[in-house]
């Protein structure tokens, strides 16, 4: 089914089905009257002169500067032209789909002034999979994303890159390869383009997507941990979680109860006389959980934002006024993307302990390293230098963007948001992390190996076996990283989810 646009009701996973898997978007006819009466105003000022940031003055520290009426259109190229100032690798296909469909949905709320031209060019881009080559360095976040989308609107009007069939050409070759008609921009078009969020909203919308699914990933897999290490179901009990109310912790809590069901191991260990558990094993819920609520948060951060106008000025149509303000500042995204990278990096640094706990026998009673000849061989020993390793680099990337702040355009624009740089790093500590996640997949099922013939509950094991059928036991030494590399894949793809479902129902209801 195609995603409406309609600038009302676009959600996360709209995006991410049109970002990831190229979801057919189409507008919404019941947009078109707004976005025509806004941009009816603009025209009207232009007619009799009123002076209209953006419109017919100069950016930034140059608003006060008044614009010539024949010189309008070319204001606008010169605009997209000039901030197209960005460096370093582009941003993934994915993330410029998703921002493409974002700007699409804000100025189809219709106080951008823009024509429904612009919106549906910038459809037709997605729907015909030409994709603007746009660098990730260059924005602070206010006013707005400014270079990466001048460097999306380059394309529009036929100049900048684009992939288009895998590869990358010039704007131009790309639009005229795909049958679409360059935009001739018009007054206020331009600055309408490039004043938003969408760029670190599309790397946020689809991190904190990921996110939820790597919320699933890691209970199973330090579930698996628990049966490997010998570890109590107790800490799970609903009793514990009901006088600490916290929805995430009990969530996660519930999770555990739903896949942990009594086992070959648990049994064999019943009468041990073990009273408890390492943190990183009893305290899965209550960190697991505080994740989880953060991961919420964020998710209800981006569903507002991903419907909101945040331009400047915005044009109000109804009432025939433009305002000049501030919805471009980033702040609201930058805090959130902030505290979602540092709710990711905790889910990765108890897996770490949990992954140590394997590997040392004098913690887990079984062989050193997960190996039967340890000495001669190594085992998983490196696997987990390169879980610490990822830990630590998420430490890092914790420090937050958004306290910083540096002024832009000779002051006037003398506080920002740095969304861009949070989410970006968001992005990255989601990607270590699910690394750090495989690992303990990993290890954990090799631990498993170590207890046959007992099996661990019926859910896990059919993760273990999902896992097993792509990952051999590691019978003597071998490179790693390939396995890790499979992993990965499997929980990226969902099947070990899946796999774990199919007995257990969801794990987690949203």
């Amino acid at each position: 089914m195609p995603v409406v646009v309609d600038g009302e009701s676009l959600t996360i996973e709209d995006v991410v089905q049109v970002a990831r898997y190229k979801e057919p978007v189409v507008l919404h006819e019941s947009a078109i009257p707004r976005i025509k009466r806004s941009r009816s105003v603009v025209e009207n000022a232009i007619k009799t002169g009123n002076v209209v940031y953006g419109v017919n003055t100069g950016f930034g520290d140059l608003s006060d500067v008044s614009i010539n009426k024949d010189d309008l259109a070319r204001l606008q190229v010169n605009l997209i032209r000039s901030h197209s100032a960005g460096v370093g690798p582009p941003f993934s296909k994915e993330v410029v789909r998703g921002m493409m469909l974002l700007r699409a949905n804000a100025l189809t709320k219709g106080y951008s002034g823009v024509r429904p031209e612009v919106i549906e060019t910038l459809i037709e881009m997605l729907n015909k999979d030409v994709i603007p080559v746009v660098p990730q360095q260059g924005s602070v976040g206010s006013s707005g994303d400014l270079a990466p989308l001048a460097h999306m609107a380059l394309v529009l009007i036929g100049e900048g890159e684009a992939y288009i069939s895998e590869k990358i050409v010039s704007g131009g070759e790309a639009l005229r390869k795909a049958g679409i008609k360059p935009l001739v921009l018009q007054a206020k078009e331009g600055v309408a383009l490039i004043n938003g969020t969408q760029p670190m909203s599309s790397v946020g919308v689809i991190t904190v997507y990921d996110s939820l699914k790597l919320i699933h990933d890691a209970t199973i897999a330090s579930s698996l941990s628990l049966e490997a290490l010998r570890g109590s179901r107790a800490a799970s009990d609903e009793r514990l979680h009901s006088i600490r109310p916290h929805e995430g912790q009990i969530d996660v809590a519930a999770a555990q109860r739903k896949i942990l069901l009594d086992s070959e191991i648990n049994q064999s260990h019943a009468d041990c006389g073990k009273v408890q558990d390492a943190y990183s094993l009893r305290c899965i819920p209550q960190v697991f959980g505080a994740s989880l609520d953060t991961i919420r948060y964020v998710y209800s951060v981006l569903e507002t934002e991903i419907n909101s106008a945040t331009d400047n000025p915005l044009v109000f149509g109804e009432d025939g006024v433009v305002i000049s303000g501030g919805n471009f500042h980033g702040q609201p995204v930058a805090l959130a993307m902030d505290f979602l990278g540092i709710a990711i990096s905790e889910i990765a640094s108890i897996a770490e302990r949990r992954i140590n706990r394997l590997l040392n026998p004098h913690l887990s009673e079984l062989p050193a390293f997960l190996t039967t000849e340890s000495g001669l061989e190594s085992g998983m020993m490196i696997a987990q230098y390169t879980a610490a390793a990822l830990v630590s680099e998420n430490k890092v990337l914790a420090h937050p963007a958004s306290v910083d702040s540096i002024p832009t355009s000779a002051d006037q624009e003398d506080h920002v948001s740095m969304g861009t740089i949070a989410a970006r790093k968001a992005a990255n500590i989601l990607e270590n992390t699910r690394n750090v996640i495989a690992i303990e997949y990993m290890c954990a099922c090799q631990g498993i190996d170590f207890l046959a013939p007992l099996k661990p509950s019926e859910p896990l094991y059919e993760a273990y076996k999902t896992i097993r059928n792509l990952i051999p036991k590691l019978e003597d030494d071998r490179p790693l990283s390939p396995d890790i590399s499979r992993i990965l894949e499997l929980m990226k793809s969902g099947e070990i989810i899946a796999s774990v479902e199919s007995i257990s129902g969801p794990i987690y209801e949203n």
